[in-house]
């Protein structure tokens, strides 16, 4: 699935392309992704300029003066500038067309959205519930400990918490986990502040350079050239199972938490002891 990473580097992509320029035609081939897309959205498009294109979690808000456009890529959905008389190809669900080229919406497995608001789209209840965006300022470790207290949550999971933090997914909160030296099974609530400072250094990081470097090459991802990501040749540690610890050489271990495969290196993110038994019993973990 697209990340957070994937999706801004989609919007930087798209933006100098698009940004105050008229959408000419809407055409809509598949209306039925995870929600239908609206009936009306081609009137409320056809005519309007782009006026800012935003990010807000894995969200992009395309704005116009009548409201704005929200769209998610789903699990596999890739959003590509190509040129207007290039022929759809499968799964080629919509085209948003301009004077000289066209944003085409692919989405193998249909689970993206393209959804229509007039309202502050801040406001929208797939957006109104985000926590903090995690490479802003209002992601800070005070920030993250506070949330923290009295959850009993592995702190994967809680990371993975959209209500807690926007956007960070298994890819990034895995490798994230790692730099901090953190085990994912740790209790959320005994992470001290202290840890939550360099925790919160490692998300900023990640995420950072995952964005320079251009997503991740991980199953469908292409940014809006149709070129793949490189930042999957910096992963230490997710999608390495059983092979050597890029720090200390021991084997790398895998387990499922919350239906997500998860890799960390038990010598260099070691087990909290009583805490790490009681997550393990709550989430119900099956180690590989």
């Amino acid at each position: 699935m697209p990340e957070l990473p994937e999706v801004e580097v989609v919007r930087l992509g798209i933006s100098p392309f698009i940004l105050n320029q008229k959408i000419t035609d809407v055409i809509i081939r598949q209306r039925n992704l995870r929600l239908p897309i609206p009936s009306q959205l081609k009137k409320h498009l056809v005519g309007e300029s782009i006026l800012d294109v935003l990010r807000r979690g894995k969200y992009l808000l395309l704005t116009t003066a009548k409201g704005t456009l929200l769209c998610h890529l789903g699990m596999s959905g890739s959003l590509r500038l190509l040129k207007k008389s290039l022929p759809p190809q499968k799964h080629d669900h919509v085209d948003l067309l301009f004077a000289n080229h066209c944003l085409r919406f692919n989405d193998p497995r249909r689970f993206g959205l393209f959804l229509w608001t007039s309202e502050n789209p801040l406001h929208h209840p797939l957006l109104s519930r985000l926590g903090p965006e995690p490479l802003s300022t209002d992601l800070t470790p005070c920030y993250l400990w506070k949330k923290a207290q009295k959850r009993k949550v592995a702190i994967k999971s809680f990371l993975m918490n959209s209500q807690i933090v926007a956007g960070i997914g298994n890819i990034y909160a895995t490798e994230v986990l790692f730099k901090a030296k953190i085990h994912p099974l740790t209790s959320a609530s005994v992470i001290s502040h202290e840890q939550f400072k360099t925790l919160c250094s490692s998300i900023k990081t990640i995420l950072g350079k995952a964005i320079q470097q251009g997503g991740t090459t991980l199953r469908d991802f292409v940014n809006s050239e149709g070129k793949p990501g490189y930042f999957k040749q910096q992963l230490q540690v997710y999608g390495r199972n059983s092979q050597p610890c890029p720090l200390c050489g021991a084997s790398l271990q895998s387990l499922r938490l919350a239906q997500r495969t998860t890799i960390f290196c038990s010598s260099c993110q070691p087990k909290a002891n009583q805490h790490y038994n009681e997550t393990k019993k709550r989430v119900r973990l099956h180690l590989k």
